[in-house]
């Protein structure tokens, strides 16, 4: 029989000892090295915080906070607030239990008797019974989960864990995320009243501010407790900022930051960052929001390929604030332009100084007449590829598109790291010479980059420590040197920025400015022999700007910051490659002033001239072929005009619309056609046709 007994009681201990088994817990290095913050932090190259960005939202995490930097008042406070006697006992309270079963037996509201050790060892063990719902082998359960818990950690590591572990208000977990969302402070500045209030929270932490105003006052045991209820209202009242950062880099940590608790360093450097937004903020600001509400700011380092500055946007006006516009496919303009001169250089096509015709032109294509031009709705007549290039010049820019084909150079582009060019040439056509296509402005740093690196183009890099990809050649040295002379001559651009715009620096600097259709976009990128800068202004939603042009709206950041750069150390020019030689040439007829000039090796020249009328091809400029032409039935017929151009040497030659000699070509006749096909052809002493073109009226 008592054997019997005996079996029963062991094998009754065994079974509660075994259901009452605490689950494994981790020792404190093991839960510091698995919890993770609903944040991710975002650093510059040199460990300095630029931004943080809530990455889970399923809990408001902030870092974990060490027990030394919460204040002693909050420690203190919230300690004898849930556990008075925390640093007398071994994990249970036995006299808190004691009491808790006596209010059981007399019939009153049973006290909590959970310590600190049974919390910290719950929130730890998901599968321990939450409080409220624990039978007494589950309560048992917990106590010698805080037994085992207070065999391995300190005191002081418990109370810590606790502290950041413990949920407060809402989704704010750990006193880091409690002090700055109910309070804006950090957990060092609390005092007590503070943590009186949070103390109060911990039982309910959904509870109205009247309740925890009054729960307050009983844990301060004062006799005078108004204070609490305002005070606890605004605690309870919309939520403070949660950051700590200091906001330098929202755009790049959306990008780079996507797992919680991580912590990524950037290759961005604080003080370039900082110099960045503040020339773009001190700009737009000047301009207002009604002319341009948006910019941003590229800055690369040349010899590494380092992203030395990344600034989205800050803000301000702007209507879409969040669109990171350093990443944001925009319309070109004529940034495009260096690319086209130096492939047509490095085949050949042309020198720096070739002569290239600004005057009007009409193209044929499949969506009608295609007909460029220039910014100021002006045109200068012959001029130099290098003031062409420099004076950003649309005519010249899409004469010579026509020299090196539409295919070659979207291929070229494409090599040159603008990625969205996913078409063929001809999806493009002419206007692809202006800019038509669409870019990022990391892709214009990372192109205009190469340009300085004598045409090689190489990734660059945002993550510090990233491997770089590949590079490869798109220009020979020798074209991406001279394109880079044309963009840093201030006196070829003079005819069109003036001598004094912001583009001028006090030291060498190559630099393009660009405009895209309808004033969208406005940009301007350049590089020194140690940085790239590239900048965007314009309005982020699509609409187009008011009184800003190339040098009024992007120039400006970009000086402002190549100052910043070269501050005390002023940029140099880029070395010139062995194949270029260096000329002093003149032009014929005063065409430009005498100069220096660049050429490849062996295509060098002393005189340029102009091809006088007598050596171009006899050829019809006006009407275009092709042109379709409407009449306008509010005037009468007679009165609708076509006006014949000519080019060339057209002495003695003749004109016939249809079967009806015009007369004398030279004459520039001006005539009134029917509705229908025309055929206009151009006849020589001979009558040979030298020329013909098809238009039609409707």
């Amino acid at each position: 029989m008592v054997a019997s007994v005996a079996a029963l009681l062991i094998a009754g201990y065994a079974t509660v000892d075994w259901i009452t088994l605490p689950p494994h817990l981790p020792d404190y290095a093991g839960q510091r090295a698995r919890y993770t913050a609903s944040e991710a932090w975002l650093y510059d190259r040199n460990g300095v915080l630029l931004d943080s960005s809530r990455v889970d939202y399923q809990v408001r995490r902030l870092g974990w906070t060490n027990l030394s930097d919460i204040s002693p008042d909050a420690r203190e406070t919230i300690l004898a607030a849930e556990d008075r006697r925390f640093r007398d006992h071994g994990g249970v309270d036995w006299l808190s239990l004691g009491g808790s079963i006596r209010d059981r037996f007399e019939g009153k509201r049973s006290r909590g008797a959970s310590t600190l050790s049974m919390q910290v060892a719950g929130f730890l063990s998901p599968d321990l019974a939450a409080p409220g719902q624990r039978g007494n082998l589950d309560k048992l359960r917990q106590m010698r989960a805080a037994w085992a818990l207070e065999s391995r950690w300190s005191k002081d590591q418990i109370l810590e864990a606790y502290l950041n572990l413990a949920g407060f208000r809402g989704e704010a977990q750990g006193i880091g995320a409690a002090a700055l969302g109910l309070f804006g402070k950090t957990p060092s500045a609390l005092t007590r009243d503070d943590a009186l209030l949070l103390a109060a929270l911990l039982p309910e932490p959904g509870a109205p501010a009247p309740k925890v105003a009054q729960r307050a006052c009983a844990l301060s045991k004062e006799k005078d407790c108004t204070r609490f209820l305002p005070a606890a209202t605004t605690m309870l009242g919309p939520a403070r900022s949660l950051a700590l950062d200091p906001g330098l880099a929202p755009h790049l940590a959306d990008m780079l930051l996507r797992k919680p608790g991580a912590k990524v360093t950037t290759t961005i450097d604080v003080r370039i960052q900082r110099a960045a937004i503040a020339a773009l903020r001190r700009q737009l600001q000047g301009l207002g929001g009604t002319r341009a509400r948006d910019g941003a700011v590229v800055v690369v380092d040349n010899a590494t390929g380092d992203i030395l500055a990344m600034v989205g946007g800050i803000g301000g006006a702007s209507t879409a604030p969040a669109v990171n516009g350093a990443t944001a496919y925009r319309q070109a303009g004529s940034t495009l332009k260096p690319f086209l001169y130096a492939q047509a250089i490095e085949k050949g096509y042309l020198t720096a100084a070739s002569i290239l015709d600004d005057s009007p032109v009409q193209l044929d294509t499949a969506s009608g007449l295609y007909v460029p031009q220039n910014y100021d709705k002006g045109f200068k007549g012959p001029v130099s590829a290098r003031v062409a290039l420099a004076g950003s010049l649309n005519v010249p820019a899409v004469r010579t598109l026509l020299l090196v084909g539409v295919d070659a150079f979207r291929d070229r582009l494409f090599d040159t790291g603008y990625a969205g060019l996913v078409e063929d040439g001809q999806y493009y056509g002419f206007s692809l010479a202006l800019g038509s296509a669409e870019v990022t402005l990391v892709e214009q740093a990372a192109a205009y980059r190469s340009l300085a690196l004598g045409g090689r183009w190489t990734p660059v890099r945002m993550i510090l420590g990233e491997k770089l990809g590949s590079s490869r050649r798109t220009t020979t040295p020798e074209a991406a040197w001279i394109v880079a002379d044309m963009l840093a001559d201030p006196n070829a651009r003079a005819a069109t920025f003036g001598l004094d715009s912001a583009l001028r620096l006090p030291f060498w600097a190559a630099v393009k400015t660009g405009t895209s259709k309808a004033m969208r976009d406005n940009w301007c990128v350049g590089f020194s022999d140690r940085f790239t800068v590239a900048v965007w202004v314009g309005n982020m939603e699509g609409d187009p700007m008011r009184a800003v042009s190339g040098t009024s709206g992007a120039a400006p950041v970009w000086r402002d910051v190549m100052m910043a750069l070269h501050a005390g150390s002023p940029g140099k020019a880029i070395a010139r490659p062995g194949d270029v030689e260096e000329r002093q040439i003149r032009f014929t007829g005063g065409l430009e002033q005498p100069r220096r000039e660049y050429f490849l090796r062996g295509t060098g020249m002393t005189l340029v001239a102009s091809a006088p009328p007598e050596s171009r091809r006899p050829r019809i400029v006006n009407p275009a072929s092709g042109a379709v032409y409407a009449l306008d039935p509010d005037i009468p017929p007679d009165r609708q005009k076509l006006s014949i151009a000519v080019s060339g040497d057209v002495l003695g030659h003749r004109l016939v619309l249809d079967k009806t000699d015009l007369g004398l070509a030279s004459s520039g006749p001006m005539i009134a056609a029917g509705r229908g096909q025309h055929r206009l052809r151009l006849i020589d002493l001979g009558g040979r046709v030298v020329d013909q073109i098809v238009f039609t009226i409707r």
